[in-house]
């Protein structure tokens, strides 16, 4: 049993986090809220999402596992204002989503959760570097990086003292560097991994909306990137594996 309201926006930040990965997930609600740990096709990135019941204007969840489709709610976000407000409503023992805004009413089929990938468990890596900076200066940068390659180095330079963003095409580079000065946090850590632009551009429009994230690297190794959503209510990590050049 599932029964909430809340509002258009929060939950389309929600789904946005996901889509920028996957296209269905499995949702876990509970009476604190909700949860879902998804990882890509391709085995290259994870995003794990927590929605914590003050997130909603009211809400009331036994445990449930939904097998929900990304696509499909964001198809549905089309036709919502930002200040709607939303209903979401799952009867016992039911296998449809009832999703309800401004006279429109929604009866979404859910997916088995059984024949979506199980929850992945988070690896244990040690990533030393770390930086805390805008979304926005987060996103802007991969997209300038974009317009040059296919891939990025995020890495930071002790000896400078500089959090850097470095992109090579065949002809033309790009370089961005924030001292410690432009960011929230910054330490001496010598990191620095390449990864690609595929995944970051969209996981960048989403980081975007972010006060601050919380980026954390190490040599040749996954990157975390962390921000809170919903207020405070909501939180967001995504893990990029990295591309490792052949020599």
């Amino acid at each position: 049993m599932l029964k909430a309201t809340i509002d258009a926006d929060i939950l389309k930040e929600s789904i946005d986090a996901i889509s920028a990965l996957v296209t269905e997930c499995r949702l876990h609600t509970d009476e604190n809220g909700f949860s879902t740990r998804v990882v890509d096709t391709a085995n290259v990135a994870m995003v794990y999402l927590t929605l914590k019941k003050e997130a909603f204007q009211s809400y009331s969840s036994t445990k449930n596992e939904l097998g929900l489709d990304i696509a499909k709610m964001k198809n549905i976000f089309g036709m919502m204002g930002k200040t709607d407000v939303i209903t979401l409503e799952l009867p016992e023992e039911g296998h449809k989503l009832k999703v309800s805004f401004e006279g429109y009413r929604y009866s979404i089929t859910l997916l088995d959760p059984n024949t979506i990938r199980k929850d992945p468990n988070p690896p244990n890596i040690d990533l030393p570097g770390r930086v805390v900076l805008s979304g926005n200066d987060l996103n802007n940068s991969i997209k300038a990086a974009a317009v040059v390659s296919d891939k990025i180095a995020l890495g930071i330079d002790p000896s400078t003292q500089i959090f850097y963003m470095a992109a090579e095409g065949d002809t033309d580079h790009i370089r961005r560097e924030f001292g410690k000065s432009e960011v929230n946090f910054l330490n001496d850590v010598e990191a620095r991994s390449l990864f690609s632009l595929d995944y970051l551009k969209d996981m960048g429009k989403v980081m975007s909306r972010a006060a601050e994230v919380e980026v954390t690297l190490g040599i040749d190794h996954p990157a975390k990137f962390s921000f809170y959503i919903a207020g405070g209510n909501g939180f967001v990590e995504y893990l990029l594996a990295p591309r490792i050049e052949a020599d």
